[in-house]
């Protein structure tokens, strides 16, 4: 009772059939393939579309280090 053999799988895409028909089922798996793909289409396309924000140093406690250079960069212009 647990798993299923072949056979019961075959009489169910047989019963499936029947009430489908087998064009009904061609497109339904052919939308299912065009969505698929759209899918994988977008998430290629959405990951270079989205900007990177650059990470950004945290600080969490000034020591006052002798060795620590403390310096404020500036942008060229």
């Amino acid at each position: 009772m647990g798993s299923f053999s072949i056979w019961h799988w075959l009489i169910v895409l047989v019963v499936v059939i029947a009430i489908f028909g087998t064009k009904k089922l061609r497109n339904v798996g052919s939308d299912l393939g065009a969505a698929v793909k759209g899918f994988k289409d977008g998430m290629k396309d959405g990951s270079t579309d989205a900007p990177v924000a650059p990470a950004q140093q945290v600080t969490a406690n000034k020591v006052n280090d002798p060795n620590t250079v403390d310096v404020d960069a500036k942008t060229k212009s």
